[in-house]
């Protein structure tokens, strides 16, 4: 947990600041990261008022058991996919009554890549009041690198998602 901490303290804090001012709850739904988004939410004081629940979905079974990931989408777009994301994002937050629902899915490595889908492709997923945004990324270094940036990256795109739909309603609920 803490390895993870130190490069994500400002962002760790101003989700979880921002999630208290409106009053939201965040799910997480990880596959390569482990439970890494969660545990850096739950560092930061106050967690408890805005973290509903983590789920660590590693297998494709359980991506479909807990976030209803359809198995056609697991079949043949695979687990590391922008539709496996956006599924495990949304499913996340009906699961779990949360708002906020951020997930991860890629290949950490070192190994498991493949020429279309090498080592460091990370899926991000964000879903805030039924919006869905996905971001693509391709992180390099070893298996801990991967999985720091994409902890990293998870939790600044949870900022801007959630800035963005309150912005959108004017009023800070999700439209």
């Amino acid at each position: 947990m803490g390895k993870y901490k130190t490069e994500n303290d400002a962002a760790e804090e101003k989700l979880t600041e921002l999630l208290q001012a409106y009053g939201w709850r965040v799910s997480t739904a990880e596959s390569c990261t482990g439970g890494a988004v969660a545990a850096a939410i739950v560092n930061v004081a106050g967690a408890s008022n805005v973290f509903e629940e983590g789920f660590v979905t590693y297998s494709n079974a359980a991506k479909r058991k807990y976030l209803g990931v359809k198995e056609i989408t697991l079949r043949t777009l695979g687990a590391v996919s922008r539709d496996t994301a956006a599924q495990m994002c949304r499913g996340c937050c009906r699961a779990s009554g949360a708002e906020v629902g951020i997930a991860t899915t890629g290949i950490a490595g070192p190994g498991g890549g493949t020429a279309g889908k090498p080592v460091g492709l990370v899926y991000i997923g964000c879903c805030v009041g039924g919006k869905v945004t996905v971001k693509k990324c391709r992180f390099s270094g070893g298996r801990s690198e991967v999985r720091r940036q994409s902890v990293e990256t998870a939790l600044r795109l949870a900022i801007q998602c959630v800035e963005r739909v309150t912005a959108a309603a004017g009023d800070g609920v999700p439209v």
